[in-house]
């Protein structure tokens, strides 16, 4: 039998021939001043912020943490297209805690980390976070410090496509521990790798787009569709979602892909035809504002009605910077702005309690609350919601290689998730309610009112994708025209 050694060097080995972008610290020190200080934080030890991320946390804090404490590790990104989100994953992980379980703030920021709280009769210690850059490698350095140096029981976490990829296959390696994705949303992660301590309580990048593709064909009338979509394995997820579905109903596709991390989107702008029905944006991070933006000062402002896109068009940190002139579209997400449901204001009100103060550390900037649909603080909220409600049905066991917490996380349920239930299949996969939101401007203020609803989307798709069917990527998945569950069934929730 393979040893743990020997696949972690065949899984670097691997991950050295994806291709990686450009991230070095430039691009996410670029990002922070994007955001305004985005990754901003104090350096300590079990709360160390992005600054100290990279050090070892269990030196300091081993002598000060009891034997029985539940100790965690949080993964996310401080730097590359997605840095901006880092204190808003982690503050969405803590709020959970600090709301539910007793835990403290240490301060305004979520990065300065928290204190106390108990899970089970046990205390929570969070060991250390882990500060990626939206590359595999660099999360597989990053989980293998929090579990190998830091000591982690638990990961929660990664936030990007070709991490979750990385650490899902990471986890096989280490069997008695436990990993609760993030927000990463590759579908290869569960439906390929399948390993079974990995858990994943969010949808993937096309459950996110389900019911896209249908209302742009039956509603507004596309038969032709340009998608631009990120070149790596979240930018593919998202696009072939919209993809299967929008040629379930008969429509043609072009397809263009600009690596993650593209600041000058000129080249492949002048790849999309002259004419064409409609265009569907897989551009996430900060591409998402510079595509737009380059986009209209090249070709105009879109049409009414020829704009789609994925969760960044409607985030409110991407809403909160766009200029009027660029919004109005049709967006897939797994989150409801406009739900007035007991769920979603119980959500809102922990982020409240849990941080209140405004921060520049936030991408918007603003307050954790702010961002309470933003898929980045949601997902990262579910995941220690999910993990504290295992935990407590199995009283805290983490003996036996965890072998009770893995049993209790695969059955765990999330009936009051903020924006509808959430269970998870055979390959411990979140089912999920998907919405369809129309972007709006009203007196120059961008605004997201949602439409529809496709309920329980499950990773296969409606059988369009299994694990023998080749992996989201350049051309596939292959445009044809089949039946899917939701095909003229979304269900509207009302009119703009």
């Amino acid at each position: 039998m393979t040893n743990v050694a020997e696949e972690v060097t065949r899984l670097e080995r691997g991950i050295r021939r994806w291709p990686l972008r450009r991230l070095a610290a430039a691009a996410g020190l670029a990002l922070c001043g994007l955001w305004i200080a985005a990754c901003g934080g104090k350096s300590s030890s079990s709360a160390s912020g992005a600054s100290s991320a990279s050090s070892s946390t269990t030196s300091s804090s081993a002598a000060a943490t009891p034997s029985n404490a539940i100790r965690i590790g949080i993964l996310s990104d401080c730097a590359g297209d997605f840095g901006a989100w880092y204190n808003a994953d982690i503050g969405g992980a803590q709020a959970y805690f600090i709301a539910h379980n007793g835990a403290k703030p240490n301060g305004p920021v979520p990065s300065n980390g928290i204190t106390g709280g108990t899970i089970a009769g046990h205390p929570i210690k969070i060991v250390g976070y882990g500060c990626a850059d939206d590359t595999a490698a660099k999360a597989l350095s990053e989980v293998r410090r929090l579990v190998e140096a830091d000591k982690a029981q638990i990961v929660i976490g990664p936030l990007s496509g070709d991490e979750g990829i990385a650490v899902a296959n990471y986890s096989k390696t280490q069997p008695g521990l436990t990993f609760i994705n993030g927000t990463s949303g590759a579908q290869d992660t569960t439906l390929k790798v399948r390993s079974p301590n990995f858990y994943r309580f969010n949808g993937d990048g096309a459950q996110w787009s389900a019911g896209v593709g249908d209302v742009a064909y039956r509603k507004l009338g596309w038969r032709h569709a340009v998608v631009i979509m990120d070149d790596y394995a979240f930018g593919w997820t998202s696009a072939a979602g919209f993809i299967a579905d929008f040629c379930a109903d008969g429509g043609t596709v072009t397809r263009i892909y600009p690596p993650l991390g593209t600041t000058d989107y000129s080249s492949y702008i002048s790849q999309i035809p002259q004419k064409f029905d409609g265009l569907f944006s897989a551009v996430g991070g900060t591409g998402t504002l510079d595509f737009l933006k380059q986009y209209t000062q090249s070709r105009g402002a879109f049409k009414k009605n020829t704009l789609a896109g994925n969760i960044f068009l409607g985030d409110p940190a991407v809403l909160a910077a766009v200029h009027a002139a660029d919004v109005g579209a049709l967006v897939g997400q797994p989150t409801n702005e406009d739900t007035s449901s007991a769920n979603a204001a119980a959500y809102i009100s922990a982020l409240k309690q849990a941080y209140p103060a405004p921060t520049t550390s936030l991408p918007k900037p603003g307050t954790l609350a702010g961002l309470a649909s933003s898929v980045f603080t949601v997902n990262y909220y579910m995941a220690a919601w999910a993990l504290d409600k295992a935990l407590t049905a199995v009283h805290g066991d983490l003996s036996n290689g965890q072998a009770a917490l893995h049993a209790a996380l695969a059955k765990t349920t999330l009936p009051d998730a903020p924006y509808g239930p959430v269970t998870l299949d055979q390959n411990r996969q979140a089912i999920v309610d998907n919405y369809i939101a129309d972007v709006t401007t009203t007196g120059g203020t961008p605004g997201i009112h949602t439409i529809y609803t496709v309920p329980g989307v499950t990773q296969a798709f409606g059988g369009t994708f299994t694990p023998t069917t080749p992996s989201p990527g350049r051309g596939q998945p292959v445009c044809q025209k089949r039946a899917l569950p939701w095909q003229g069934k979304e269900q509207s929730i009302s009119v703009h």
